[in-house]
C-alpha cells in the first residue's frame, strides 16, 4: 500500500509545485525555466543573492525585451526594463499598483510590518497624508541643527580612526546616521557614535541582519503564504524591543507632546488628535466617489511608525554616504574637488555645517547622486496589481490580480543604454546642463510618485552634511583590503549592502584650505 501512496502524494506535490508556471508562457513573455516550489528565486531562497541581485541578473539576460517574466515561488511576477512602463506603473495607473504587495498574505500581517514602507491600500493612505507635512522644508530646517551636532561630533569620532591601516567607513556612517535618528525620532542620545557597542547600534544592524532563521521563515511565508501566515518574518527580539523603546519613551512624556517636535512627538500629536479620516484608495461607493475610512493611532501603529523610520533612516542613508567615500577615495580627483568647494562653502558660514551651506554645495550633491546612481541604497521597487485584470498598453499584455511587477532600479542604473560608461564615476553627469539629459524613470534613488520616499530630502541632507564634515578634515584613500567594486551582500531584502562592509585609510588633511 505505502509503495503506491508515496509516488501518488509525490506525483501531487509536483504538479502542486509547477500548477502557475504556465502563466507567462501563455502571454508570450519570455522567462528562465522555473524550478518546482521556487520557481526562477531559488538563489534568493537560499540567501545566494538579494532580491536586487536576482532582479538585476533578470533584467541583463534578456536585453531585447520590454518585459521579462519571473516566479518567486510559484507566484508569477513581472520585470520591467522599459522606462514608459515604468512611468505607467509608478504615476500614470498608480491607481491600479498602489500596493507594493510585500506582505505574503494580505490579512494577517505581523505588526511591526504595519508601517509607512511596508502598508498597503487605506492604511498606506492615511498614515501617508498624515506623515507627508512632517518632512517639509520647514521641519527640515527646524531640526537641522541636530544634523549640526551630529556631524560635528562625527569629526572627533573619525579622529580617533585616523592613520589606522583600515576603517569600516559603512560602519562609521552608520553610528553617524543611528545617532541622528535617535535623537530626532525619539529624543534619546543613542550615543552611537562615542560607543561603537551602542544597543541601539546592535539593533540597527540586527533589523538588516538575515540569519537562518530569518531566511528560513521568509522562503517559507513565500512558498506557502496560507499556512505559513503566522510565522513572523522578523525576529521576536526585534519587535521587543522596538515596543519597549516607544511605550517607555512615550510614557516618560505622559503621551502628550513633549515640544522635543521630534518623531514620537509627532505621533502623539496624532494621537491626540484622535482618528485619522480620510477617502479610500481601495472602496468606493456606488456613485463612484471614495468612501470614507478611519484609522486610530494606538500603541502598535505607532511602534511599527517608529521601526521603519528608525531603520529605513539610518541604513539607507549611511549606505549611501558610505559608498560615496568609496568612490571619491578611488577617484581622488574628484575628491578634491568635493573638498574644495566644501573648504569655500564652509568659509562663508563661518565653518558650519548649516542647512544653507548644504544646500551651496552643488559638486558634493553631484558626487552624492552618482554614488546613488551606481549603487542604490534601494536596488528594486514593487508593486501589485490591485484590479482583477490590467492591459499594458505598450505590449498589450494583460495580467491579472496580486500579479507584482517588480523596478530594478540598480540595474538600469548601471545600463549602458542610459549612461555612458556605467561602471565609471562621473559626477558630472549630475551637473545643470548635463541631467536634463537624463530621461525621465531611469535614475530612481528615492522612487517616484505617491509612493515615493516621503523622508527622501531628510536623508539627503543627513548624509551630505555627513559627508562634508569628514571631506572638511579628512582625506579617504584605498586601503590595500578595499576592493574597488565591493562585494554585494547577498541577502539584503530592502537595503542593499556589502560583503565586508567598505574598509577605507582615512588621513588627516593635511591643510584646510581657504578660498
Amino acid at each position: 500500500m505505502l509503495i503506491v501512496i508515496v509516488p501518488i502524494v509525490l506525483i501531487a506535490l509536483y504538479f502542486y509545485g509547477v500548477r502557475t508556471f504556465d502563466y507567462w508562457k501563455k502571454r508570450g513573455i519570455k522567462h528562465d525555466k522555473p524550478l518546482p516550489f521556487v520557481g526562477t528565486n531559488f538563489k534568493q531562497f537560499v540567501q545566494r543573492a538579494s532580491m536586487a541581485m536576482m532582479a538585476t541578473e533578470t533584467y541583463r539576460r534578456y536585453p531585447d525585451e520590454k518585459v521579462v517574466g519571473f516566479y518567486r515561488g510559484t507566484s508569477p511576477e513581472l520585470v520591467i526594463r522599459d522606462p514608459e512602463i515604468i512611468k505607467r506603473i509608478l504615476v500614470t495607473d498608480f491607481q491600479y499598483f498602489y500596493s507594493r504587495g510585500i506582505h505574503p498574505h494580505k490579512s494577517v500581517i505581523e505588526p511591526l510590518l504595519k508601517n509607512i514602507f511596508f502598508a498597503d491600500g487605506d492604511l498606506w493612505r492615511l498614515i501617508r497624508q498624515r506623515f507627508t507635512p512632517a518632512f517639509s522644508t520647514g521641519k527640515l530646517k527646524a531640526m537641522f541643527h541636530i544634523i549640526t551636532d551630529r556631524a560635528e561630533k562625527l569629526q572627533i569620532i573619525t579622529e580617533e580612526v585616523v592613520d589606522r591601516e583600515y576603517y569600516d567607513v559603512r560602519e562609521l556612517m552608520a553610528r553617524y546616521t543611528t545617532d541622528f535618528i535617535g535623537v530626532c525620532g525619539f529624543g534619546i542620545d543613542m550615543d552611537s557614535l562615542s560607543d561603537e557597542n551602542s544597543q541601539f547600534r546592535k539593533l540597527g544592524k540586527r533589523i538588516f541582519e538575515r540569519k537562518f532563521r530569518d531566511g528560513v521563515a521568509g522562503a517559507l511565508k513565500i512558498m506557502f503564504p496560507e499556512l505559513c501566515k503566522n510565522v513572523n518574518f522578523l525576529a521576536p527580539e526585534l519587535e521587543e524591543q522596538m515596543t519597549h523603546i516607544v511605550k517607555t519613551v512615550a510614557q516618560q512624556r505622559n503621551y502628550k507632546p513633549s515640544g522635543r517636535n521630534d518623531f514620537i512627538d509627532l505621533m502623539l500629536e496624532l494621537k491626540q488628535k484622535g482618528k485619522i479620516i480620510g477617502e479610500s484608495i481601495e472602496s468606493r461607493n456606488p456613485n463612484g466617489t471614495p468612501k470614507i475610512v478611519e484609522l486610530e493611532m494606538d500603541d502598535l501603529i505607532m511602534t511599527a511608525q517608529a521601526f521603519v523610520f528608525f531603520g529605513a533612516g539610518f541604513e539607507t542613508s549611511s549606505t549611501a554616504s558610505s559608498y560615496t567615500l568609496h568612490q571619491l577615495a578611488f577617484n581622488p580627483e574628484y575628491q578634491e574637488k568635493v573638498q574644495k568647494e566644501v573648504d569655500e562653502v564652509l568659509a562663508r558660514h563661518n565653518n558650519k555645517i548649516t542647512y544653507d551651506a548644504i544646500k551651496e554645495m552643488k559638486y558634493l550633491e553631484m558626487a552624492f547622486y552618482e554614488s546613488m546612481r551606481m549603487y542604490p541604497s534601494v536596488g528594486y521597487l514593487i508593486r501589485m496589481c490591485t484590479v482583477p485584470q490590467y492591459t499594458i498598453p505598450e505590449i498589450d499584455v494583460t495580467i491579472t490580480q496580486d500579479v507584482k511587477v517588480m523596478i530594478p532600479i540598480q540595474a538600469i542604473h548601471r545600463d549602458e543604454k542610459y549612461f555612458q560608461d556605467p561602471d565609471q564615476f562621473i559626477p558630472e553627469r549630475f551637473s545643470d546642463g548635463a541631467k536634463e539629459d537624463i530621461k525621465n524613470f531611469i535614475f530612481l534613488p528615492f522612487g517616484e510618485g505617491p509612493r515615493a520616499c516621503v523622508g527622501a530630502r531628510l536623508g539627503q541632507m543627513q548624509s551630505m552634511a555627513g559627508l562634508a564634515a569628514v571631506l572638511q578634515k579628512y582625506t579617504v584613500e584605498p586601503a590595500a583590503c578595499s576592493l574597488k567594486d565591493p562585494l554585494p551582500e547577498p541577502t539584503g531584502i530592502v537595503s542593499e549592502g556589502f560583503i565586508g562592509g567598505l574598509p577605507l585609510k582615512i588621513k588627516r588633511r593635511q591643510k584646510i584650505q581657504n578660498p
